[in-house]
């Protein structure tokens, strides 16, 4: 794979940035970069390699959850600003 101008662009879009034409060249050099570095990964011979599942042998210790300090429904909309019968209504925050 190889990072173009059209990638950058659609990468420039994506995030919402707005890159001057050095920050460009640059971002593309760099991703460039980064792509041949992990492609030198693809010429490990890792056929009786173990894949890592955890990287320590500890074990996580989970508690039981408890319901504390529950708020009923009507107490918790009732400061909302706007709010249906069971629900707060907030802006649309995401455009597609």
């Amino acid at each position: 794979m190889q990072v173009d101008k059209k990638l950058i662009s659609k990468l420039e879009k994506l995030a919402r940035l707005k890159l001057s034409a050095a920050e460009s060249t640059k971002i593309q050099g760099d991703l460039n970069n980064i792509l041949q570095m992990v492609s030198k990964l693809e010429e490990l011979d890792l056929d009786n390699v173990e894949p890592l599942i955890y990287i320590t042998e500890e074990v996580n210790v989970l508690r039981e959850d408890e319901i504390k300090n529950q708020v009923d429904r009507t107490a918790a909309l009732s400061n909302a600003p706007d709010k249906n019968a069971e629900h707060f209504k907030v802006p649309k925050v995401i455009d597609l």
